[in-house]
């Protein structure tokens, strides 16, 4: 029986350790999303707000888009990165910009005869 008890205490202080891991981890996580720049921008016909967003070579952003009344692209083809924006929900795009300058956006979903001035900026600085 010995034997036996000894095999379930092993058992117990494994599952305690997987626990505590577990939340050790799940710390870890909330620190390195902390490191992420959150930038709020929205989108209606014929504007983004706002339009010039300037963020750090390097840093992880992430745009949080809310379209107010339409779909709405977002393509920043200088960065790579390119996204739907749905009415009605929260769209994020993840990036870490790696080159410095200034980078043309723009929608890339037609939304009517002022489509073709949504546009904007993103300044990426050292």
């Amino acid at each position: 029986m010995t034997t036996m008890k000894q095999g379930l205490q092993a058992i117990v202080v494994v599952v305690i350790l997987v626990f505590v891991l577990g939340a050790f981890l799940a710390e870890v996580g909330a620190v390195a999303d902390e490191s992420e720049q959150v930038i709020k921008i929205t989108a209606k016909r014929y504007e983004y707000n706002p339009s010039t967003i300037t963020v750090r070579k390097g840093t992880p952003i992430v745009l949080e888009f809310t379209s107010l009344d339409r779909l709405h692209g977002f393509n920043c083809p200088g960065l790579g990165i390119r996204t739907d924006i749905p009415p009605g929900k929260i769209t994020q795009l993840r990036f870490v910009p790696q080159k410095t300058g200034v980078f043309p956006f723009h929608c890339d979903t037609f939304c009517g005869s002022g489509h073709e001035g949504m546009t904007g900026m993103i300044v990426v600085t050292e």
